[in-house]
Protein backbone atom coordinates (compact mmCIF):
# COMPACT_ATOMS: atom_id res chain seq x y z
CA UNK A 1 0.00 0.00 0.00
CA UNK A 2 1.53 3.80 -0.64
CA UNK A 3 1.58 5.89 1.69
CA UNK A 4 0.99 10.17 0.93
CA UNK A 5 3.75 11.01 3.59
CA UNK A 6 5.62 13.98 2.11
CA UNK A 7 9.17 14.04 3.30
CA UNK A 8 12.01 15.97 2.25
CA UNK A 9 11.73 19.40 0.17
CA UNK A 10 10.42 18.07 -3.16
CA UNK A 11 6.63 17.23 -4.12
CA UNK A 12 6.25 13.24 -4.02
CA UNK A 13 3.66 11.85 -6.04
CA UNK A 14 2.25 8.31 -5.35
CA UNK A 15 0.51 5.58 -6.24
CA UNK A 16 -2.21 5.72 -3.33
CA UNK A 17 -4.98 3.59 -5.35
CA UNK A 18 -3.94 1.76 -8.31
CA UNK A 19 -5.77 3.70 -10.94
CA UNK A 20 -6.61 2.15 -14.35
CA UNK A 21 -4.07 2.71 -16.82
CA UNK A 22 -6.91 3.20 -19.22
CA UNK A 23 -7.64 6.08 -17.39
CA UNK A 24 -4.19 7.69 -17.46
CA UNK A 25 -3.28 6.79 -20.93
CA UNK A 26 -6.97 8.64 -22.01
CA UNK A 27 -6.02 11.69 -20.21
CA UNK A 28 -2.43 11.76 -21.85
CA UNK A 29 -3.94 11.70 -24.87
CA UNK A 30 -6.21 14.40 -24.51
CA UNK A 31 -2.60 16.17 -23.14
CA UNK A 32 -0.80 15.14 -25.95
CA UNK A 33 -3.09 17.47 -28.23
CA UNK A 34 -1.22 20.19 -26.45
CA UNK A 35 1.54 19.53 -25.53
CA UNK A 36 3.14 16.60 -27.56
CA UNK A 37 5.32 13.87 -25.78
CA UNK A 38 8.68 12.05 -26.82
CA UNK A 39 10.13 8.82 -25.21
CA UNK A 40 14.36 8.53 -25.01
CA UNK A 41 16.05 4.81 -25.08
CA UNK A 42 19.29 4.91 -24.62
CA UNK A 43 20.38 1.40 -25.93
CA UNK A 44 23.32 -0.71 -26.48
CA UNK A 45 23.47 -3.01 -29.36
CA UNK A 46 23.47 -5.96 -26.71
CA UNK A 47 20.49 -4.96 -25.29
CA UNK A 48 18.26 -6.13 -28.21
CA UNK A 49 19.75 -9.49 -27.76
CA UNK A 50 18.40 -9.53 -24.22
CA UNK A 51 15.50 -10.58 -22.39
CA UNK A 52 14.18 -6.77 -20.96
CA UNK A 53 14.68 -4.76 -25.04
CA UNK A 54 11.78 -6.99 -26.68
CA UNK A 55 9.33 -7.12 -23.81
CA UNK A 56 9.64 -3.35 -23.52
CA UNK A 57 9.04 -2.45 -27.36
CA UNK A 58 6.29 -5.27 -27.25
CA UNK A 59 4.32 -3.01 -25.02
CA UNK A 60 5.66 0.40 -26.26
CA UNK A 61 3.77 -0.46 -29.40
CA UNK A 62 0.40 0.01 -27.89
CA UNK A 63 1.05 3.11 -26.47
CA UNK A 64 -1.32 6.04 -27.46
CA UNK A 65 -0.29 9.30 -26.82
CA UNK A 66 3.41 9.27 -27.92
CA UNK A 67 4.25 11.56 -30.75
CA UNK A 68 7.85 10.21 -30.72
CA UNK A 69 10.23 7.61 -29.63
CA UNK A 70 13.96 8.39 -29.91
CA UNK A 71 16.63 5.39 -29.78
CA UNK A 72 20.10 6.28 -29.02
CA UNK A 73 22.15 2.62 -30.50
CA UNK A 74 25.32 2.55 -28.75
CA UNK A 75 28.42 0.06 -29.74
CA UNK A 76 26.68 -1.17 -33.15
CA UNK A 77 28.52 -2.06 -36.24
CA UNK A 78 26.68 -1.46 -39.48
CA UNK A 79 24.86 -4.63 -39.81
CA UNK A 80 23.97 -4.35 -35.92
CA UNK A 81 22.43 -0.63 -36.99
CA UNK A 82 20.26 -2.26 -39.34
CA UNK A 83 19.40 -5.75 -37.13
CA UNK A 84 17.96 -2.42 -34.64
CA UNK A 85 16.19 -1.09 -37.68
CA UNK A 86 14.78 -4.29 -38.20
CA UNK A 87 13.62 -4.78 -34.57
CA UNK A 88 12.81 -1.32 -33.79
CA UNK A 89 10.55 -1.07 -37.13
CA UNK A 90 7.64 -2.87 -35.17
CA UNK A 91 6.76 0.43 -33.22
CA UNK A 92 3.97 2.00 -34.56
CA UNK A 93 5.17 5.62 -33.41
CA UNK A 94 7.56 7.84 -35.48
CA UNK A 95 10.82 6.79 -34.13
CA UNK A 96 14.64 7.30 -35.31
CA UNK A 97 17.63 5.47 -34.66
CA UNK A 98 20.94 7.83 -33.44
CA UNK A 99 23.76 5.54 -34.37
CA UNK A 100 26.00 6.86 -32.26
CA UNK A 101 29.04 4.51 -33.85
CA UNK A 102 28.00 5.53 -37.27
CA UNK A 103 30.06 7.67 -39.80
CA UNK A 104 27.34 10.27 -40.05
CA UNK A 105 27.31 10.69 -36.31
CA UNK A 106 31.28 10.36 -35.73
CA UNK A 107 31.78 13.26 -37.98
CA UNK A 108 29.98 15.56 -36.44
CA UNK A 109 31.11 15.02 -33.13
CA UNK A 110 34.83 14.53 -34.44
CA UNK A 111 33.98 18.37 -34.75
CA UNK A 112 32.64 19.20 -31.70
CA UNK A 113 35.58 17.45 -30.52
CA UNK A 114 37.87 20.09 -32.39
CA UNK A 115 35.90 22.82 -30.77
CA UNK A 116 36.05 21.05 -27.25
CA UNK A 117 32.70 20.71 -27.29
CA UNK A 118 32.00 17.00 -27.75
CA UNK A 119 31.30 14.29 -24.31
CA UNK A 120 34.44 13.89 -22.93
CA UNK A 121 33.77 9.66 -22.73
CA UNK A 122 31.27 7.20 -24.58
CA UNK A 123 28.62 5.85 -21.86
CA UNK A 124 25.23 6.92 -21.08
CA UNK A 125 25.57 10.34 -20.37
CA UNK A 126 26.87 10.88 -24.13
CA UNK A 127 23.88 8.71 -25.66
CA UNK A 128 21.45 10.96 -23.77
CA UNK A 129 22.87 14.53 -24.48
CA UNK A 130 22.91 13.24 -28.45
CA UNK A 131 19.46 11.82 -28.07
CA UNK A 132 18.78 15.01 -26.48
CA UNK A 133 19.86 17.10 -29.35
CA UNK A 134 18.22 15.13 -32.06
CA UNK A 135 14.96 15.82 -29.82
CA UNK A 136 15.55 19.85 -29.71
CA UNK A 137 16.01 19.37 -33.63
CA UNK A 138 12.73 17.55 -34.36
CA UNK A 139 11.15 19.90 -32.74
CA UNK A 140 8.04 17.11 -32.41
CA UNK A 141 8.10 17.62 -28.61
CA UNK A 142 7.08 19.42 -25.47
CA UNK A 143 7.53 16.59 -22.87
CA UNK A 144 10.33 14.43 -22.97
CA UNK A 145 10.89 11.34 -20.98
CA UNK A 146 13.66 8.66 -20.44
CA UNK A 147 13.81 5.34 -19.03
CA UNK A 148 16.25 2.74 -19.14
CA UNK A 149 16.58 -0.31 -21.13
CA UNK A 150 17.11 -3.08 -19.28
CA UNK A 151 14.35 -3.36 -17.35
CA UNK A 152 13.40 -6.84 -17.15
CA UNK A 153 9.52 -6.07 -14.80
CA UNK A 154 8.34 -3.03 -17.59
CA UNK A 155 4.63 -2.00 -17.70
CA UNK A 156 3.01 0.73 -19.26
CA UNK A 157 1.74 1.93 -16.33
CA UNK A 158 5.54 2.84 -15.65
CA UNK A 159 5.95 5.43 -18.32
CA UNK A 160 2.79 7.05 -18.37
CA UNK A 161 3.29 8.03 -14.58
CA UNK A 162 6.14 9.00 -15.14
CA UNK A 163 5.62 11.63 -18.04
CA UNK A 164 1.99 12.45 -16.19
CA UNK A 165 3.94 15.43 -14.24
CA UNK A 166 5.04 17.04 -16.69
CA UNK A 167 2.41 16.65 -19.58
CA UNK A 168 -0.28 17.53 -17.85
CA UNK A 169 -1.11 21.32 -18.37
CA UNK A 170 -2.56 21.85 -15.21
CA UNK A 171 0.82 21.34 -13.34
CA UNK A 172 3.90 23.23 -13.19
CA UNK A 173 6.34 20.67 -12.77
CA UNK A 174 9.62 21.06 -15.27
CA UNK A 175 11.35 17.71 -13.98
CA UNK A 176 10.06 14.29 -12.36
CA UNK A 177 12.49 11.73 -11.43
CA UNK A 178 10.82 8.05 -10.97
CA UNK A 179 11.40 6.01 -8.01
CA UNK A 180 10.60 2.61 -7.06
CA UNK A 181 10.85 0.08 -4.19
CA UNK A 182 14.07 -1.73 -5.64
CA UNK A 183 12.94 -5.53 -4.17
CA UNK A 184 12.78 -8.66 -6.48
CA UNK A 185 12.92 -12.55 -6.34
CA UNK A 186 12.90 -11.84 -2.28
CA UNK A 187 15.85 -9.90 -2.13
CA UNK A 188 16.19 -6.08 -1.80
CA UNK A 189 18.48 -4.60 -4.40
CA UNK A 190 19.62 -1.14 -5.61
CA UNK A 191 23.15 -1.16 -3.01
CA UNK A 192 24.62 1.55 -4.21
CA UNK A 193 21.59 4.02 -4.25
CA UNK A 194 21.07 2.04 -0.11
CA UNK A 195 24.91 1.82 0.53
CA UNK A 196 26.47 4.78 -0.99
CA UNK A 197 24.69 7.66 -1.78
CA UNK A 198 22.23 7.86 1.68
CA UNK A 199 24.84 7.33 3.91
CA UNK A 200 27.38 9.67 2.31
CA UNK A 201 24.82 12.67 2.15
CA UNK A 202 24.14 11.92 5.64
CA UNK A 203 27.65 11.50 6.44
CA UNK A 204 28.35 14.95 5.06
CA UNK A 205 25.61 16.40 6.95
CA UNK A 206 27.66 15.75 9.39
CA UNK A 207 30.80 16.63 8.37
CA UNK A 208 30.61 20.05 6.28
CA UNK A 209 27.78 22.74 7.05
CA UNK A 210 24.30 22.22 7.10
CA UNK A 211 22.99 22.80 3.46
CA UNK A 212 20.01 22.45 1.49
CA UNK A 213 21.91 20.76 -1.74
CA UNK A 214 22.22 17.99 0.85
CA UNK A 215 18.55 18.04 1.78
CA UNK A 216 17.52 18.19 -1.53
CA UNK A 217 19.43 15.02 -2.98
CA UNK A 218 18.24 13.30 0.17
CA UNK A 219 14.58 13.86 -0.50
CA UNK A 220 14.53 11.36 -3.48
CA UNK A 221 13.64 8.34 -2.31
CA UNK A 222 15.89 6.85 -5.45
CA UNK A 223 18.18 9.36 -6.60
CA UNK A 224 20.25 6.92 -8.87
CA UNK A 225 16.67 5.95 -10.84
CA UNK A 226 17.51 6.22 -14.85
CA UNK A 227 13.71 6.80 -15.03
CA UNK A 228 12.70 10.52 -15.52
CA UNK A 229 10.41 13.20 -17.55
CA UNK A 230 11.08 16.87 -18.08
CA UNK A 231 9.73 19.60 -20.17
CA UNK A 232 11.63 19.97 -23.60
CA UNK A 233 13.03 23.51 -22.61
CA UNK A 234 14.50 22.12 -19.78
CA UNK A 235 17.43 20.16 -22.00
CA UNK A 236 18.95 23.83 -23.38
CA UNK A 237 20.79 24.92 -20.21
CA UNK A 238 21.09 21.20 -19.35
CA UNK A 239 25.13 20.26 -18.47
CA UNK A 240 25.60 16.57 -17.62
CA UNK A 241 28.02 13.97 -16.70
CA UNK A 242 28.97 11.79 -19.68
CA UNK A 243 30.07 9.11 -16.64
CA UNK A 244 27.88 7.17 -14.04
CA UNK A 245 27.26 10.38 -12.25
CA UNK A 246 24.34 11.26 -14.93
CA UNK A 247 21.22 10.85 -12.42
CA UNK A 248 23.05 12.82 -9.61
CA UNK A 249 24.13 15.09 -12.04
CA UNK A 250 21.11 15.90 -13.80
CA UNK A 251 19.51 16.33 -10.12
CA UNK A 252 22.39 18.70 -9.47
CA UNK A 253 21.36 20.93 -12.58
CA UNK A 254 17.32 20.90 -11.67
CA UNK A 255 18.94 21.97 -8.17
CA UNK A 256 20.76 24.71 -9.95
CA UNK A 257 18.13 25.98 -12.49
CA UNK A 258 14.46 25.71 -10.34
CA UNK A 259 12.30 26.25 -7.51
CA UNK A 260 11.91 22.94 -5.67
CA UNK A 261 8.37 23.52 -6.57
CA UNK A 262 8.64 23.36 -10.17
CA UNK A 263 10.27 19.58 -9.49
CA UNK A 264 8.67 16.83 -8.12
CA UNK A 265 9.35 12.36 -8.05
CA UNK A 266 6.64 10.02 -8.57
CA UNK A 267 5.95 6.58 -7.51
CA UNK A 268 5.80 4.54 -10.89
CA UNK A 269 6.38 0.86 -10.00
CA UNK A 270 5.01 -1.54 -7.83
CA UNK A 271 7.73 -4.03 -8.79
CA UNK A 272 11.43 -3.08 -10.53
CA UNK A 273 13.77 -5.65 -11.45
CA UNK A 274 17.10 -4.70 -14.61
CA UNK A 275 20.42 -5.51 -15.21
CA UNK A 276 22.50 -5.95 -12.08
CA UNK A 277 26.41 -5.05 -12.39
CA UNK A 278 28.93 -6.55 -10.54
CA UNK A 279 30.52 -5.09 -7.37
CA UNK A 280 34.02 -5.66 -9.31
CA UNK A 281 36.05 -4.94 -6.06
CA UNK A 282 39.17 -5.57 -7.92
CA UNK A 283 38.89 -2.95 -10.77
CA UNK A 284 37.83 0.79 -10.13
CA UNK A 285 37.39 1.04 -13.88
CA UNK A 286 33.76 -1.11 -13.83
CA UNK A 287 30.85 -2.27 -12.26
CA UNK A 288 29.59 -1.12 -8.83
CA UNK A 289 33.01 0.20 -8.10
CA UNK A 290 33.47 2.59 -11.04
CA UNK A 291 29.68 3.95 -10.79
CA UNK A 292 30.49 4.39 -6.94
CA UNK A 293 33.25 6.77 -8.03
CA UNK A 294 32.05 8.22 -10.15
CA UNK A 295 28.87 9.46 -8.62
CA UNK A 296 30.70 10.45 -5.27
CA UNK A 297 32.92 12.33 -7.72
CA UNK A 298 29.89 14.20 -9.22
CA UNK A 299 28.47 15.06 -5.39
CA UNK A 300 32.05 16.65 -4.44
CA UNK A 301 31.99 18.93 -7.65
CA UNK A 302 28.58 19.86 -6.99
CA UNK A 303 29.79 21.14 -3.29
CA UNK A 304 32.64 22.51 -4.87
CA UNK A 305 30.52 24.67 -7.21
CA UNK A 306 28.45 25.57 -3.88
CA UNK A 307 32.02 27.14 -2.35
CA UNK A 308 32.67 24.12 0.00
CA UNK A 309 36.45 23.52 0.58
CA UNK A 310 37.46 19.87 0.14
CA UNK A 311 40.80 19.06 1.39
CA UNK A 312 42.18 15.49 2.63
CA UNK A 313 41.61 15.82 6.34
CA UNK A 314 37.65 15.78 4.82
CA UNK A 315 38.02 12.99 2.87
CA UNK A 316 39.23 11.37 5.85
CA UNK A 317 37.02 12.06 7.86
CA UNK A 318 34.12 11.91 5.54
CA UNK A 319 35.09 8.45 4.59
CA UNK A 320 35.37 7.38 8.53
CA UNK A 321 31.76 8.97 9.01
CA UNK A 322 30.17 7.17 5.99
CA UNK A 323 31.80 3.97 7.34
CA UNK A 324 29.79 3.99 11.02
CA UNK A 325 26.41 5.23 9.27
CA UNK A 326 26.65 2.92 6.45
CA UNK A 327 26.98 -0.54 9.03
CA UNK A 328 23.62 1.27 10.99
CA UNK A 329 21.71 1.03 7.63
CA UNK A 330 22.80 -2.36 7.35
CA UNK A 331 21.18 -3.16 10.07
CA UNK A 332 18.07 -1.57 9.61
CA UNK A 333 17.74 -3.08 5.83
CA UNK A 334 18.26 -6.29 7.52
CA UNK A 335 15.25 -5.77 10.09
CA UNK A 336 13.43 -4.65 6.99
CA UNK A 337 13.72 -7.54 5.45
CA UNK A 338 13.28 -10.12 7.79
CA UNK A 339 9.81 -8.84 8.86
CA UNK A 340 8.80 -8.50 5.01
CA UNK A 341 10.17 -12.29 4.68
CA UNK A 342 12.81 -11.26 2.32
CA UNK A 343 16.66 -12.54 2.35
CA UNK A 344 19.68 -9.92 2.94
CA UNK A 345 23.49 -11.45 2.60
CA UNK A 346 24.53 -9.30 5.77
CA UNK A 347 27.93 -10.17 4.45
CA UNK A 348 28.50 -8.75 1.26
CA UNK A 349 26.33 -6.15 2.66
CA UNK A 350 29.16 -5.40 4.90
CA UNK A 351 31.84 -6.54 1.46
CA UNK A 352 30.00 -3.66 -0.30
CA UNK A 353 30.38 -0.89 1.79
CA UNK A 354 34.13 -1.54 2.62
CA UNK A 355 34.62 -1.47 -1.36
CA UNK A 356 32.62 1.89 -1.23
CA UNK A 357 34.82 3.92 1.73
CA UNK A 358 37.79 3.16 -0.18
CA UNK A 359 36.26 4.41 -3.08
CA UNK A 360 34.56 7.73 -1.42
CA UNK A 361 38.20 8.18 -0.15
CA UNK A 362 39.58 7.40 -3.88
CA UNK A 363 37.07 10.28 -5.53
CA UNK A 364 38.23 12.66 -3.17
CA UNK A 365 41.60 12.27 -4.11
CA UNK A 366 40.83 12.27 -7.70
CA UNK A 367 39.08 15.29 -7.51
CA UNK A 368 41.84 17.58 -5.29
CA UNK A 369 44.28 16.11 -7.97
CA UNK A 370 42.35 17.45 -10.62
CA UNK A 371 41.24 20.66 -10.43
CA UNK A 372 40.63 22.05 -13.77
CA UNK A 373 38.94 18.70 -14.63
CA UNK A 374 35.29 19.82 -16.46
CA UNK A 375 33.65 16.72 -16.77
CA UNK A 376 30.13 18.14 -17.87
CA UNK A 377 29.14 17.96 -21.39
CA UNK A 378 28.51 21.44 -22.34
CA UNK A 379 24.80 22.53 -22.58
CA UNK A 380 22.97 22.64 -25.83
CA UNK A 381 22.89 26.90 -25.75
CA UNK A 382 26.60 26.81 -25.40
CA UNK A 383 27.10 24.48 -28.69
CA UNK A 384 24.27 26.00 -30.68
CA UNK A 385 26.30 29.17 -30.10
CA UNK A 386 29.62 27.76 -31.11
CA UNK A 387 28.33 25.68 -34.15
CA UNK A 388 24.77 27.60 -34.91
CA UNK A 389 23.67 24.74 -37.32
CA UNK A 390 24.88 21.89 -34.77
CA UNK A 391 21.31 20.39 -34.47
CA UNK A 392 20.34 20.68 -38.17
CA UNK A 393 23.35 18.78 -38.29
CA UNK A 394 22.59 16.06 -36.45
CA UNK A 395 18.98 15.74 -37.64
CA UNK A 396 20.47 15.68 -41.27
CA UNK A 397 22.58 13.13 -40.63
CA UNK A 398 19.65 11.06 -38.28
CA UNK A 399 17.53 11.24 -41.73
CA UNK A 400 19.74 10.60 -44.12
CA UNK A 401 21.42 7.12 -42.05
CA UNK A 402 17.37 6.39 -42.06
CA UNK A 403 16.58 7.02 -45.83
CA UNK A 404 19.51 5.15 -46.98
CA UNK A 405 19.64 1.87 -45.30
CA UNK A 406 15.88 2.21 -45.94
CA UNK A 407 16.89 2.17 -49.45
CA UNK A 408 18.49 -1.36 -49.30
Amino acid sequence: MGDFHQNGIITTLHNLNQRPLAELEYELQVFSRQRPMTLILPSLFSELEGAALPDIVSKLKDVPYLDQIIIGLDRADESQYRQARDFFSALPQHHRILWNDGPRLKEIDAKLQALGLAPPEPGKGRNVWYCLGYCLSSRRSQAIALHDCDILTYDRSLLARLIYPVANPGFNYQFCKGYYARVADGKINGRVSRLLVTPLLRALKKVIEPMDYLDFLDSFRYPLAGEFSFRTDVVNDLRIPSDWGLEIGILSEMYRNYSTNRLCQVDIADVYDHKHQDLSADNDQGGLSKMSIDIAKAIFRKLATNGVVLSSETFRTLKASYFRIALDFIETYRNDALINGLSLDVHKEEQAVELFAANIKKAGDYFLDNPMETPFIPSWNRVRSAMPDVLEQIHAAVEADTESFAAD
